[in-house]
């Protein structure tokens, strides 16, 4: 029987790969208008004031503690990993490719999730899990079965690929300081977006990748700070405390349902059917990771 805290935890994740999902039309349309490097710094800089700013209004009620330098260096590194690195390059690789062939790269995380959970915090799926995982990277390849040529663009792919990493390497750091009961979500989350936005913000001052923005371009940023980072992110971060790195990370491919059916529906783009059957075959893998969890 599932508990309802790991139910609550599905639900908010699953909201989250939902609102990303989204997130991929907002910024391929903020990229027309302005650079990979300075988007992403716009909108994680923007967003962490967000969260700062709610953390400084709720700091006694949560019992902000002090910050020593253990603690801080993990804050760099999830910064660096989970932003500078994951979110970052996301955009490279979304400036130089389509968002299908960036979906299709980012969906191979679960790997990467798996390998560094089992190998740093011992973290090990059941056999079980293990069927599920391959059954929903299958079901990506055979959704993909005629857009892997879309993959071209070499600098694309490489950014792509060490954003995934970046990702994987993320999602275990943070659920390795979250499974206690000592972290909490909002200073973890805030303070590695924080550090992870200003090394972007100093590497586009640096780069001289920062550009002036329209008012269509700053709502997006807007929208995308708020809503997709700093709500997103708090709910996502919320969740690892109950769900397995590598359960939660498989979550993410459920991206490929959500996208398609968006697409289909308001962009009028036909569903064919080895799509149809990698969806199934997609939702199935997610399913079985989730019910035969040894942590119900």
């Amino acid at each position: 029987m599932v508990t309802s805290s790991r139910l609550s935890a599905l639900a908010g994740a699953l909201l989250v790969t939902f609102l990303w999902s989204t997130s991929y039309v907002l910024i391929k349309l903020g990229l027309e208008e302005i650079n990979p490097l300075a988007f992403a710094a716009y909108r994680y800089a923007l967003a962490s004031i967000i969260l700062i700013l709610f953390v400084l209004c709720r700091r006694h009620k949560m019992g902000v503690t002090s910050f020593n330098l253990r603690r801080m260096s993990s804050f760099m590194l999830l910064g660096f990993t989970g932003y500078f690195v994951a979110q970052g390059l996301q955009f490279v690789g979304l400036y130089y490719l389509q968002a299908i062939a960036v979906t299709f790269v980012l969906n191979l995380t679960p790997i990467f999730v798996l390998v560094l959970s089992y190998s740093t915090i011992k973290e090990k799926p059941s056999s079980i899990q293990l069927m599920g995982i391959a059954l929903t990277l299958f079901g990506v390849l055979i959704f993909f079965t005629y857009d892997v040529n879309m993959i071209g663009e070499s600098m694309g792919l490489a950014a792509t690929l060490i954003s995934g990493i970046g990702w994987a390497a993320y999602m275990v750091l943070t659920r390795y300081r979250l499974r206690g009961k000592g972290e909490s979500v909002i200073v973890l989350a805030t303070s590695s977006m924080a550090l992870g936005s200003l090394m972007l913000l100093v590497t586009a001052i640096l780069t001289e990748n920062i550009v002036a923005i329209s008012y269509g371009g700053w709502a997006i940023i807007l929208w995308l700070s708020m809503v997709n980072t700093a709500f997103a992110f708090l709910l996502w971060n919320h969740a690892l405390k109950t769900l397995r790195a590598y359960e939660q990370s498989i979550l993410q491919n459920t991206m490929l349902i959500q996208v398609t059916l968006l697409a289909s529906s308001f962009l009028g783009e036909a569903l064919m059917a080895h799509k149809a059957l990698g969806i199934v075959l997609v939702f199935t893998g997610v399913l079985i990771v989730q019910l035969y969890s040894k942590d119900k």
